[in-house]
């Protein structure tokens, strides 16, 4: 077995393989265009393609592809094969620079929102070389964005690469006001957590919602659940520490940062974390993690679980998107120095983080907004719905004395006594950190916490990176015009911290006293995706993204259209699923338990004249009622959905029809037939418990 040294990025044309196999003139053009966006000669494209198709076939590959992440939320690939004919009969192996700089797909089936009509089939992916191809399953994998025939956007990789292009213009603007004359590049970075659950295969296979929506639609609370909080970073089983080995193997070959591993709160639970890394390349390797994380799992048996909320009752799943930036000289913009009141430059990048969130809090909410994650968030186990940063007591208290013209009494750091004489004193963080928080500051980095594990990071670092870059504009036309510079610097940052300051939050993000406190100060509560999905649209938002080039007015009009689509269709099948399980399993359960329940109290009276039946009689006269129930239930569910089928109304309406209509119907289903879960023999109940799937990996 090879070591991990060499197994890393082995299966990557990472830069070490293109020095060693192109030349030195090629390689630089190369590097040029990775480095500082330069147009790539196809000269050069051509040579490259060369080099890495020779590699590729060196390491089994027999076909490459334009792998792409179209509005599916999840990647694309068309495989073409190397061969090409030869006169005499046989096959050569080619592959050109045109391939490899351009290819065609058809765009019809893929969401556009409008931008494209059905037959309007053409589309086309252009290779982004800032990612390294890499080989999967004999495949040669080109990492590339996706646009129409019209050039608009039709992937997440595309308006991801232009807002960090617009962030690094915004940011080299500040440092260079700073005397930071030698740095020509500031990137975005960063390190997203990956939660998800491992539940054996055989109970997966037995469970039609699981498979049909990724989520338990019906399911009695356990008898035990996560109450002793004795999984959450417990020993890791046999079982899945097979699993998180293959798993890191296939990573480490992708030269994916895999780093930590660990059981996460609920049972089944657990999680992944990378280190950080360039904002493309993390959300092309979050994509990769997500696709090898269910691939692996099927190795072993299992089944990876992605969904925000598998389980009611239970934690659910996240992504926490540690979020910097750093220049191309190493130094981290958001790193505070020795003392982080003295160092302006950190003070006014933070200031400009805070308020980019607090003006755009409402398409930070959008950017994490699914059908999925609605379960998720506010559920004591996730941030609310309300966006809020946290700094902690020392960063807030510094910002207090810069806003108040006072001084801040910096007070010695401590350090923290661990109780232990073997082990050493380690110097106590000035911040704590805060899960509860939706937006915290991790010390050099923000940690946006209100991602669902399911969904790329893609949108959420694209809100992120043009939102600051608007502010960093802003910040940087007020400083180059004044003349002083140290005193309208001061001004700049007591200002933005006097405005913005409501949204700085320190406490429990779980109290519900918070959400009254946050409708005081005037921050945006939308607690489900119908009711965020309209700020997409604002004028406000529009006019950034526009004036920024990420998105065009139509770009967005055509996500918004798509995101409205997507959350109907996931109800949707999730309403169908429920209707066809309640009918074909849980109704039919229910009335042979009933029938069961009957027959024995006939044969007891029959055999014993008088003989007292109260239990088997009020059984089945719980499991009547509550079959009953749950009959009149379902068919109010299908009428609901009767009723949307038929609707003639534009996207925002059906949304908000099964925001208001279909969910709580759901609801009402489900609460009926999880209490016949309680009642029905478990012989005769068709579903595997929460009890059964949360603890079948053993």
């Amino acid at each position: 077995m090879a070591s991990i040294p060499e197994m890393f990025g082995s299966m990557v044309f990472n830069d070490t393989v293109m020095q060693s196999r192109l030349p030195k003139d090629t390689y630089q053009a190369l590097q040029r265009t990775m480095q500082n966006g330069r147009h790539l000669d196809p000269a050069v494209a051509a040579v490259v393609a060369g080099a890495m198709k020779d590699w590729a076939i060196e390491q089994g590959a027999t076909h490459y592809t334009h792998w792409f992440q179209p509005m599916t939320g999840i990647a694309a690939e068309k495989h073409d094969s190397f061969i090409s004919p030869a006169p005499d009969g046989k096959v050569i192996m080619e592959f050109s620079g045109k391939e490899l700089i351009k290819g065609e797909a058809d765009a019809s089936s893929f969401p556009s929102g409008g931008l494209r009509a059905t037959f309007e089939a053409r589309g086309y992916t252009a290779w982004d070389p800032t990612s390294y191809a890499f080989i999967k399953d004999n495949t040669l994998c080109i990492p590339t964005a996706f646009c129409s025939y019209g050039g608009e956007a039709l992937d997440k990789k595309t308006p991801l690469l232009r807002s960090m292009e617009a962030i690094s213009k915004q940011a080299l603007r500040v440092v260079k006001l700073f005397g930071h004359e030698d740095v020509t590049m500031v990137r975005s970075t960063v390190g997203p957590e990956q939660e998800y659950f491992l539940i054996d295969k055989a109970m997966y296979d037995r469970r039609k919602d699981l498979i049909n929506t990724g989520r338990t639609l019906f399911g009695a609370k356990p008898s035990k659940g996560q109450e002793l909080d004795d999984h959450y970073y417990g020993t890791i089983k046999t079982r899945v520490a097979a699993y998180m080995r293959d798993l890191d193997e296939e990573l480490w070959k992708l030269g994916v940062l895999a780093k930590t591993e660990h059981n996460e709160a609920a049972p089944a639970q657990h999680e992944m974390a990378p280190i950080f890394t360039t904002t493309n390349i993390a959300a092309d390797h979050n994509q990769l993690t997500m696709e090898l994380m269910k691939k692996v799992a099927e190795r072993h048996d299992l089944v990876c679980l992605l969904h925000e909320k598998p389980f009611a009752g239970v934690n659910g799943s996240g992504k926490h998107n540690n979020w910097s930036l750093s220049t191309d000289t190493g130094a981290n913009l958001l790193e505070p120095g020795d003392t982080p009141h003295e160092n302006a430059q950190f003070l006014l990048f933070l200031c400009a983080v805070i308020k980019a969130v607090d003006d755009y809090q409402d398409m930070l909410r959008v950017s994490i907004a699914s059908a999925g994650n609605d379960h998720r968030l506010g559920a004591q186990e996730a941030p609310p719905a309300v966006v809020s940063i946290f700094l902690g007591d020392e960063l807030t208290a510094i910002l207090e004395s810069i806003e108040n013209d006072t001084a801040y009494d910096a007070k010695e750091k401590v350090q923290m006594k661990v109780g232990v004489h073997t082990l050493p004193r380690f110097p106590k963080d000035t911040t704590d950190r805060n899960r509860t928080s939706p937006f915290a500051f991790t010390g050099n980095k923000f940690e946006f916490r209100m991602l669902g594990s399911s969904q790329p990071v893609s949108e959420p670092n694209v809100v992120l990176n043009t939102a600051v870059a608007g502010v960093l504009d802003d910040f940087a036309t007020e400083l180059e015009g004044a003349e002083d510079f140290h005193a309208a610097l001061q001004t700049l940052i007591r200002r933005v911290i006097k405005e913005h300051k409501r949204i700085i939050f320190n406490g429990n993000g779980y109290d519900d006293a918070w959400l009254a406190e946050a409708e005081k100060r005037g921050l945006l509560n939308l607690p489900t995706t119908a009711d965020c999905l309209p700020c997409y649209i604002l004028p406000k938002n529009i006019a950034l993204f526009e004036k920024y080039g990420v998105y065009s007015e139509a770009e967005m009009r055509a996500r918004y259209d798509i995101y409205l689509t997507n959350y109907a269709k996931v109800l949707h099948i999730e309403a169908c699923t429920m209707l066809s399980m309640t009918r074909k399993d849980i109704v039919p359960a229910a009335i042979r338990y009933g029938r069961e329940l009957a027959d024995a109290i006939v044969s007891k009276k029959a055999a014993i004249r008088g003989i007292n039946c109260k239990v088997e009689e009020r059984l089945l006269s719980n499991i009547q009622a509550h079959t009953a129930a749950l009959v009149e239930a379902l068919d109010k569910l299908d009428a609901h959905v009767q009723t949307v089928d038929t609707m003639n109304a534009d996207g925002q309406t059906r949304a908000n029809f099964y925001r208001d209509a279909i969910i709580p119907a759901m609801e009402t289903l489900r609460a009926e037939a999880d209490a016949l879960e309680m009642l029905v023999a478990k012989d005769l109940w068709p579903l595997p418990s929460y009890g059964d799937i949360l603890f079948s990996v053993r």
